[in-house]
């Protein structure tokens, strides 16, 4: 347990959290939304600052990353805990531990050794991810700092919701972020995410001014989020505000948790999504959870051609050099490369 950074005291020995957007104000003996920032006697507590639930190295393309140092490995990390309450949560058992179960489980593992593990691993990057990396600020945030001191980048695969207080810490020492955009309307947030939808457009464009390279991930989820109408406005958002390099993964939905009565995503859908991207001028679409179906291969804008081929996680083919220019055309591909 660690004293919180990102508080203020209230009367009453009341506290209010500022690391997100929900800004809960929590009486002693209290948490907040996220179950794992506690109130002691005035004092805002983290529960997690070194309880490490997940630890593994992954391909980057797994967080999906594609234009971020693609096909390096990444040190993947998580704690228990969440800010969002989604019923589809593909990582509930441990996302959604904290409020479910009650407990919250996980090896004491400092920063210092994190980082020390990383650097044995050979990984590029170390990534905060499976759960929401913003519920465990302190760990990572002193962990990033370390990583960047060692020569390793840091990398957040986020939901977007943390407050402007937090991203201002801990973007000095982030180098890129996907960002889950689950859908384009408050009314989807509020009923499947327990959240708003504007915050995560401000993190969005916040992280963008800040230097950070940024990609995007929608997951299209049958009759909830797949509108034609809505899926143009959220890649023209895309295009318009975070600028047509950014990579979009749309990525195909499988029943899980608490949204178990429908089907995964229809193939068409996922295309319909991402033609929608490809009209609003967007240069990198991507199709997640189809392997094999050619959705997840970067396409030169400029020539056409095929310049990465991925199957799963894997690249089995690359040209382009190590600058990111393509071997066919000379055309630079948007991206982090070295």
């Amino acid at each position: 347990m660690k004293q919180a950074y990102v508080y203020e005291k209230l009367e009453d020995k009341a506290v209010k959290c500022n690391l997100c957007n929900h800004y809960c104000k929590i009486k002693p003996g209290k948490k907040g939304i996220c179950n794992v920032r506690e109130n002691r006697d005035g004092t805002l507590i983290s529960l997690v600052c070194e309880k490490i639930i997940a630890r593994h190295v992954d391909p980057i393309e797994k967080k999906p990353l594609f234009h971020f140092l693609p096909g390096s490995s990444s040190y993947s990390i998580a704690t228990p805990g969440c800010n969002f309450k989604c019923g589809f949560c593909q990582n509930a058992d441990i996302a959604q531990m904290p409020t479910d179960r009650k407990i919250i489980m996980g090896e004491n593992i400092s920063p210092y050794d994190l980082v020390q593990d990383a650097l044995l691993t050979g990984s590029k990057t170390i990534a905060y991810t499976y759960t929401e990396p913003t519920v465990y600020f302190e760990l990572a945030h002193d962990t990033a700092k370390l990583a960047h001191e060692n020569g390793i980048k840091n990398i957040f695969v986020t939901n977007g919701y943390m407050s402007e207080q937090a991203l201002s810490g801990i973007a000095p020492y982030l180098d890129g972020a996907n960002v889950d955009l689950k859908a384009f309307t408050d009314e989807f947030y509020k009923k499947m995410c327990r959240a708003k939808l504007e915050p995560v457009k401000k993190t969005l464009r916040a992280m963008k001014a800040a230097g950070v390279f940024v990609e995007v991930t929608t997951l299209i989820i049958p009759g909830l989020n797949d509108d034609k109408d809505e899926l143009k406005n959220l890649a023209l958002f895309i295009a318009n505000e975070l600028g047509p390099e950014t990579p979009w993964h749309v990525s195909r939905f499988h029943p899980a948790y608490m949204l178990t009565d429908r089907m995964p995503t229809p193939f068409d859908a996922l295309m319909a999504a991402r033609d929608a991207g490809i009209n609003a001028g967007l240069k990198y679409v991507y199709m997640g959870n189809v392997p094999g179906s050619g959705g997840e291969d970067t396409i030169c804008p400029s020539c056409g051609k095929t310049i990465i081929k991925r199957t799963g996680f894997y690249i089995t083919d690359r040209k382009a050099d190590k600058n990111g220019d393509c071997e066919y055309c000379g055309a630079h591909i948007n991206g982090v490369w070295k």
